[in-house]
């Protein structure tokens, strides 16, 4: 496939990010209201629709591809620290703030990854937030895919938890370019399983996605959350299992899917991040409300491209 095709579906990701992104963000503060607008499928009247850190963090992926044709790690932790510095105050964790300034300041991203968490790594769901794009670029070679989404986790997620979410995000990127082109349908469970048999194993993240294929997607989004988490503990494992579920029982409906993404609360925006960059690549467009993406800050025009 042409690059310059792999790149468009590179950035049909991206916008769906930074959509579910900005869409998730808007549904924090006193939880009985937030779950009124939820139940109303009313977005805030005070919504921004502003992307955070997941969608910079994305940007920064999607330049590098752009440039290289590949995940460059060097080139990728550079952009990273050039965009924090640029405004950081996008909701980056404690923990990314401390990594992408010692980046910023020449330290090798891989001692600098290696050290967090005294040594463990981080198994946040910061690298999954940003995955996407890579399965949409590399959607046909499974093992190019797998190759250069750990390479991205690597470089802020030195932890095979972390790695495993942002791994098994891109396959679902890739996994739902891959149905849109054939025009094929599978049920959640398939689309799950999908996932999860390329999935490199010995990881939580992994077992929780191995439990999310027996949940129908008629399940209350509660019992779902329960059982997968919601992401409030911020890592991958407690992030990326819920967030494919909704995936495999929304693909086809961008709207559907982020409404479901929020009713479980917890880390909202990555959940919506995740969710919008993968459906964005399967539904149809008429799903997208014309107001949200009119609304939306663009990710096009943003202030964020083009440093590498």
């Amino acid at each position: 496939m042409h690059p310059t095709h792999r790149l468009h579906l590179a950035h049909q990701s991206l916008r769906g990010l930074a959509l579910g992104d900005a869409f998730g963000d808007s549904f924090f503060g006193d939880e009985d209201a937030v779950l009124r607008a939820i139940a109303a499928r009313r977005v805030p009247a005070a919504t921004r629709w502003e992307f955070t850190d997941d969608t910079v963090m994305a940007i920064a992926v999607v330049d590098v591809l752009a440039r290289y044709g590949r995940i460059e790690p060097d080139a990728l932790a550079r952009r990273f620290a050039e965009n924090y510095h640029l405004d950081p105050r996008r909701g980056y964790g404690a923990t990314a703030h401390r990594v992408l300034r010692e980046i910023g300041e020449g330290r090798p991203w891989r001692e600098v990854s290696a050290a967090v968490f005294d040594g463990q790594g981080s198994m946040g769901n910061g690298a999954a937030m940003r995955a996407a794009p890579i399965g949409a670029y590399f959607h046909d070679d499974a093992a190019r895919l797998i190759e250069q989404a750990t390479l991205s986790a690597e470089v802020t997620h030195l932890n095979a938890e972390g790695v495993a979410g942002a791994v098994a995000v891109a396959l679902a990127a890739g996994l739902a370019v891959r149905l849109g082109q054939a025009g094929e349908v599978l049920r959640g469970e398939e689309f799950i399983d999908g996932v999860y048999q390329q999935l490199p194993g010995g990881t939580d993240t992994k077992a929780k996605i191995g439990k999310a294929r027996s949940l129908p997607g008629s399940y209350r989004v509660a019992t779902a959350a329960a059982v997968l988490g919601n992401g409030s503990r911020l890592l991958a494992q407690d992030t990326v299992p819920f967030a494919l579920w909704v995936i495999a029982h929304r693909l086809d409906n961008f709207a559907a899917a982020l409404w479901t993404a929020v009713a479980a609360l917890g880390d909202r925006d990555t959940i919506g991040a995740i969710v919008g960059s993968v459906v964005s690549l399967r539904a149809d467009a008429a799903t997208v409300p014309a107001d949200w993406q009119q609304a939306v800050e663009s990710v096009d025009e943003s202030s964020f491209w083009g440093r590498v």
